[in-house]
């Protein structure tokens, strides 16, 4: 319980340091997701969910 709150808490903290530092980059990004068709963004959303997986299983694996 404690890995997925400390998970949670560490990915609000990185979405906050974006939005707080970059909001104008934030606001391009999304302009130009948007723009993408949806299957290529549901591409994008299951490469980003792989590449999480293998961090967590990495970290996993070296004991984090």
């Amino acid at each position: 319980m404690e890995y997925l709150l400390f998970g949670l808490g560490f990915a609000l903290v990185l979405e906050g340091l974006v939005y707080a530092l970059a909001p104008r980059i934030v606001e391009d990004l999304l302009a130009a997701l948007r723009a993408l068709p949806p299957e290529t963004r549901r591409l994008l959303g299951l490469v980003a969910i792989s590449i999480g997986a293998v961090f967590l299983w990495v970290a996993s694996a070296l004991g984090l």
